[in-house]
């Protein structure tokens, strides 16, 4: 199964996507995944990547479009996989469609997670981070245990003036991807609303 995931920061897409890929037995591929992955090997692609990296700019369409295309050619997405945080962008889209196209491959599904901004804010800004186990917690949907509760640190992502960016970015940039799949009768929109167990649900029964 070939699947796309969408949705706001905030949205839940991490926590939902890893039941989706033990389901499925598929990866689940970021760029952030794929430029660390490339990062690590001796290759023409990865000395390419770091002329960007070390000199702080941003790496450009062309070159995550190639990763991402190495990266899906890999055995572990024989079965399929599930792409989380790619394509960023109307045009990293119809990249993707040829590159699939060229395999013989194509979506299943693009799962658009819905949730309201309000709701959004409430969960980036209620979430703490314990700096020796790396584990994220929320104040109010999973609150620490008190003898983790003091050590916990408010991440600088993680407050109301980054979220906000991070939002203006993703209306500006990712959000048009929604009509895209919606016309190419691939997208299908999950209430992001209710508990972890509500959500998941949604999600099986869109995907079956």
């Amino acid at each position: 199964m070939n699947l796309v995931f969408l949705g706001p920061p905030g949205a839940g897409k991490g926590t939902q996507a890893r039941s989706i890929v033990d389901r499925f037995g598929i990866p689940q591929i970021s760029t952030g995944d794929i430029i660390r992955a490339t990062m690590r090997t001796d290759s023409p692609l990865s000395k390419e990547l770091r002329s960007y990296t070390d000199s702080g700019k941003l790496v450009p369409d062309e070159l995550v479009n190639r990763m991402v295309e190495q990266r899906l050619g890999q055995d572990d997405c024989e079965p399929g996989f599930l792409l989380d945080g790619y394509p960023r962008t109307v045009a990293q889209a119809e990249t993707l469609d040829g590159l699939l196209a060229q395999q013989q491959r194509r979506l299943d599904h693009v799962l658009f997670m819905d949730v309201p901004d309000a709701l959004l804010l409430e969960r980036i800004t209620g979430r703490r981070s314990d700096p020796e186990s790396g584990r994220v917690y929320h104040l109010k949907y999973d609150p620490p245990p008190a003898d983790v509760a003091g050590r916990l640190i408010h991440r600088n992502d993680d407050t109301e003036e980054v979220f906000g960016k991070r939002l203006r970015e993703y209306r500006d940039y990712t959000a048009p991807l929604v009509p895209y799949y919606e016309q190419a009768g691939l997208l299908r929109r999950i209430d992001g609303q209710g508990s972890i167990d509500e959500i998941r649900e949604r999600l099986v029964t869109a995907l079956s």
